[in-house]
């Protein structure tokens, strides 16, 4: 492995978005070339200062020895070979309006131009806290050329998390979508002693406040300063510095802010890219996930930005119906969704189904057994099944019209672990989905699953350029994953005592995730150390491969957690899948296809409390023989479960079930109904 670290020898009007679109013919100008590589001096492969810059873990060939480049170079290369091509849509009064790329990166530039002006310091944070937007992009793209430290901030968080957040990166200006969120910053900007203005993105103001923005006056802002000033800043960056910031929460303490250089962004975006087959200026994506979450910004800004693709963003509702609406509007060529997305995709397909007249339901099984056989043949030996031709005419190419996903090439889930019943429901819908495993601190995937390298319940392969190792493997091959490549982040901002616990004396970045390879290297999750069951007769087990196979066992069951720890034997606390309130709170009322289940069991029930309290033996007989055929597989009589129960209310963050090390994974998930 080569590390660079001495750069001594390297040559150096408004729209409907309220965004500005081009009309006078008299571009900015772009006075800085694409080429060469900026790095700045570093002896350490990790900072967790925000002006210190890191030694990149260079290879000697192939993908993970290509030149660095800045976020500013990667955009350019764009806009100079695509900048008439279109980057971002968005609706206004139900009308999509678009912005070139060649907008796009003009009010980036003014965006920037404009923080300058209100006074954003070096390596001082713009906090972003709102739904996907134009702005948002501009905001993060502009804050960075200006030199700043781009940061989201999760809608959901509390003001007194906001504040931490925006104190933590010192942050200067903070950009908000609407009176909402301005309330919250509102509430602590007392408390934040390096805020200078605060942009409010979507509507008026609803009081004139000193140093408080609107979207429009804030892109006006910038108009006096010199676009020479800006680009002797922007010539100023260095691939190996901070650029932006992921906050990620751990199990205990404060969230970490994760520290990514404009390398860590630019190289990962083209590795996934290339890995994945994506073609220049073909690729069409809906950006509905938190962009303050690594998957998703990573995906629908950064690797958009460096393959020319179009960004779509969805309705702020779209978690709570419209987003299948946009879907067969857009009609993407690939689809990233968290596993809550597909598994109401699936319900609400069976929902409708269950409704199919009996020879509808006859052609769909079918079909289904046809489109899995296929599958299978696809990544197998196997021959092509009968019938898949007229299948396919019949079902499939309806379903995935339906669902907007026609045009899709590949379909993703990631952040969270999905069931082996869901992937299998979407193959025998001739739909795969491709599961992704990475971290923030990875920025984002290091394993990718895809449609050459494809093993069901396996996040694939590591990313192409970067290592996967098993630490201190177990007899079964079981043993933490801990990763390496230019995706590994720079530190921890502030933290220089979990950045060691994080990355090792080499590099290597310890993930806490445990799993193993099979004999073709496809990478397969087996649970988290933290987690790990130590038993009174000292067997350590994985709770999650016993949780997942019950849930996949018992389709009504929301959330299994296996509790042993110290004990003589294992139990199970069991939620059943009920609808969730405006809030993102647990309900009593159960969802429409555990009621069409329990009405298939001779039971009449439409709350979680009618089924405890009756202890409804139809449902309770079901649920213990799935976990009969669970301890039927168990490796020994220690792994299999002697009790259980059903708890009264699903797991939430509210309710204290869920804590911090679930926060990540909920925060992109939340306004899944």
């Amino acid at each position: 492995t080569v590390a660079l670290h001495d750069s001594k020898d390297q040559p150096n009007g408004d729209c409907s978005f309220s965004v500005m679109k081009s009309n006078t013919g008299s571009d900015p100008a772009i006075p800085l070339t694409t080429g060469g590589v900026r790095l700045a001096p570093a002896q350490d492969l990790w900072s967790t200062v925000r002006n210190k810059p890191v030694k990149l873990r260079m290879e000697t060939s192939g993908l993970g020895s290509e030149p660095p480049m800045t976020i500013h170079q990667m955009f350019l290369a764009t806009v100079q070979k695509y900048g008439d091509y279109p980057a971002l849509r968005g609706k206004k009064d139900g009308t999509w309006v678009t912005l070139t790329y060649k907008e796009y990166y003009q009010n980036a530039r003014a965006a920037a131009k404009s923080f300058l002006k209100l006074g954003l310091e070096r390596f001082h944070g713009v906090g972003i806290l709102g739904f996907n937007s134009p702005e948002w992009f501009i905001a993060d793209v502009g804050c960075i050329l200006a030199g700043g430290l781009a940061t989201g901030i999760y809608t959901t968080n509390s003001p007194e998390a906001c504040q931490y957040v925006a104190d933590n990166c010192e942050a200067n200006v903070l950009v908000v979508e609407n009176n909402k969120q301005l309330i919250k910053i509102l509430q602590v900007r007392d408390q934040l002693p390096h805020l200078k203005a605060i942009v409010q993105y979507k509507g008026e103001l609803e009081q004139k406040l000193p140093n408080v923005y609107t979207w429009a006056e804030f892109m006006k802002l910038g108009e006096s300063v010199p676009d020479a000033e800006l680009d002797v800043l922007i010539d100023s960056q260095k691939a190996n510095e901070c650029c932006t910031l992921i906050y990620t929460s751990g199990t205990t303490g404060n969230p970490k802010g994760v520290m990514l250089s404009h390398d860590n962004i630019t190289w990962t975006a083209t590795a996934a890219g290339l890995m994945t087959s994506l073609k220049m200026s073909e690729e069409e994506i809906v950006s509905y996930l938190p962009l303050s979450h690594v998957a998703a910004q990573v995906q629908d800004m950064w690797i958009c930005m460096r393959f020319a693709a179009i960004t779509n963003f969805a309705e702020p509702d779209a978690l709570k119906g419209s987003l299948a609406n946009t879907l067969r509007e857009v009609r993407p060529t690939s689809f990233l969704g968290v596993p809550r997305v597909w598994e109401k995709m699936q319900e609400a397909m069976k929902s409708v189904g269950a409704k199919s007249s009996v020879m509808k339901k006859k052609i769909a099984d079918w079909a289904k057994g046809i489109g899995l056989q296929f599958i299978l043949f696809l990544y197998s030996d196997s021959s092509v099944p009968w019938g898949f031709t007229l299948a396919n005419a019949l079902v499939f190419k309806n379903v995935r019209k339906a669902l907007g996903l026609d045009r899709c090439r590949a379909c993703y889930t990631g952040a969270a672990p999905i069931t082996k019943d869901t992937l299998e429901y979407f193959m025998s819908l001739y739909i795969t989905v491709f599961e992704l495993y990475g971290m923030s601190e990875s920025t984002g995937p290091h394993a990718i699953s895809w449609a050459e390298d494809y093993r069901i319940m396996s996040c694939g392969k590591v990313l192409t350029g970067c290592k996967t190792k098993l630490d201190k493997p177990d007899t079964d091959g079981n043993g933490e994953i801990c990763f390496w490549g230019r995706n590994m982040f720079m530190g921890y901002l502030n933290m220089p005592d979990k950045t060691e616990e994080a990355l090792d004396a080499e590099g290597w970045l310890h993930s806490g995730d445990l799993g193993k390879h099979d004999e073709d290297d496809f990478l397969y999750i087996t649970g988290r150390i933290k987690e790990l069951i130590i038993t009174a007769g000292g067997e350590n087990i994985p709770p999650v491969p016993t949780e997942d196979a019950l849930k996949e066992e018992v389709s009504i069951i929301s959330n299994a957690m296996l509790v042993g720890d110290k004990k003589k034997f294992l139990s199970m606390l069991l939620t059943l899948k009920c609808n969730i309130d405006d809030s993102g709170d647990p309900t009593d009322e159960l969802t429409p296809l555990v009621v069409e289940f329990c009405r298939q069991h001779g039971v009449i029930a439409s709350k979680v409390s009618e089924i405890i309290n009756k202890k409804e033996p139809a449902i309770y007989k079901v649920i213990q023989e799935g976990i009969d055929r669970v301890n039927a597989k168990a490796t020994s009589n220690a792994q299999r479960v002697q009790k259980w129960t059903i708890l009264p209310q699903d797991f939430s963050i509210s309710g204290g079930e869920l804590g911090y090390e679930f926060i990540d994974k909920l925060n992109l998930m939340h306004g899944c109904p």
